[in-house]
């Protein structure tokens, strides 16, 4: 069996830039989710506070009105998570990387021109496709041989790692970088404001009186290694991959089963491929987006699996807002501090619990952690879990 090591990772979010950072704030219990003022509309979301020439500076990057924000957030959080390793031809390494909003914050802007009768700028498209991000993010990397790009709403993430982590393992590469990246555009939120589940206050997964889900922006990659490699680079270990399934139950356009089944399946393979049982896992990272559908299919599916031996859960996308297609990548970089710092994270802004489970946490917890589940569901009942454990 080839192991499937985590040996770097890299985040950046409403709540700022760093895995160590973000630890820390989610820790303590602090949320990135603010009001602020878009288009003359008022909306609590979790927004990344730097401006693109902020962004492109960070990255060390030439500012370009061409580069969009879901590209720049990506190569932010790559960066750190590739740290000093390099990548060149001497090694081959693959790139996946998930997103579905791409350029649409620049070519966004095109119609706006147009719908206002003024000049619009035709090459603000450049960056349009969701593969021209991935790419943009590739070349100011380094040497990649294999690049690809996954759009499965909110699971597209998980699915890159779980794309690389199967790469690793069937000895196709021994290095792949593996994540996701999405930037907030006015299509997604009136997107999800014309589902009616968009709160307009500040979310809360897994409250019996939820509303909705807040959106918010971000990026995050995990650097996976086989072993033979990390002799190569010298990166030290600091998770191991070791579940992972994706299953679609197929239910509906923008929602999963009452029941979860497509939940079920996924997590039921990936403790299966990991050879754990229910009861090993010691925290699960829940996609918990604080809408009716999600929750109540997802708390019906961790106890079809869990029963009576459900292990502390919580959502942290009270502190993130809902980042869509980065969000597994983001939390996979969570589960991966949990599994380091001994620490099981609380859910955020509850008052009024919808499961008596005492499972569910409402403040972080200190306690010994082998392994985590993180849990990504997206539209369509594409619904991806992932297992990380201690090396």
């Amino acid at each position: 069996m080839i192991n499937v090591n985590v040996t770097g990772r890299g985040v950046v979010t409403a709540l700022g830039i760093s895995a160590k950072h973000h630890f820390n704030q989610l820790r303590s219990g602090v949320t990135g989710i603010s009001h602020f003022q878009r288009d003359e509309q008022f909306l609590y979301a979790g927004k990344v506070h730097f401006t693109n020439q902020q962004l492109s500076k960070l990255c060390g990057v030439e500012y370009s009105d061409y580069s969009s924000r879901t590209a720049l957030l990506g190569l932010l959080a790559a960066r750190e998570a590739l740290s000093n390793t390099i990548l060149d031809s001497r090694f081959p390494a693959a790139f996946i990387n998930g997103t579905t909003v791409g350029g649409m914050d620049l070519s966004e802007q095109y119609f706006e021109a147009k719908s206002k009768g003024q000049p619009a700028d035709a090459a603000l498209f450049g960056m349009h496709d969701l593969g021209a991000n991935t790419d943009f993010i590739a070349k100011n990397l380094g040497d990649f041989q294999y690049i690809n790009t996954i759009s499965t709403a909110c699971s597209s993430a998980a699915n890159a790692i779980m794309l690389g982590a199967q790469l690793i393992q069937s000895g196709q590469y021994q290095r792949v970088l593996v994540g996701g990246t999405d930037a907030l555009c006015k299509f997604t939120i009136e997107g999800f404001k014309s589902l009616m589940i968009y709160d307009s206050e500040l979310c809360q997964p897994f409250d019996a009186n939820r509303r909705g889900l807040n959106l918010g922006e971000g990026a995050a990659y995990l650097l996976l290694e086989s072993d033979e490699s990390i002799m190569e680079s010298g990166n030290q270990c600091l998770a191991k991959v070791t579940g992972w399934a994706n299953r679609n139950d197929a239910f509906h356009n923008t929602g999963t089963s009452p029941e979860g089944i497509g939940a079920q399946k996924a997590m039921q393979a990936a403790l299966e491929i990991a050879n754990l049982k229910p009861a090993e896992i010691d925290y699960i990272n829940a996609h918990g987006t604080g809408t009716q559908n999600n929750d109540s299919s997802e708390l019906a599916a961790m106890e079809a699996v869990f029963g009576t031996e459900l292990p502390d859960f919580s959502s942290t996308k009270g502190a993130t807002g809902h980042t869509l297609a980065a969000s597994g990548a983001i939390e996979a970089v969570f589960s991966v501090e949990s599994l380091l710092q001994g620490c099981a994270y609380g859910n955020f802004n509850i008052s009024e619990p919808a499961t008596a489970s005492k499972a569910l946490l409402r403040k972080a917890v200190s306690k010994d952690i082998q392994h985590v589940m993180s849990n990504s569901f997206g539209f369509g009942g594409n619904s991806t879990s992932l297992i990380f454990s201690k090396c």
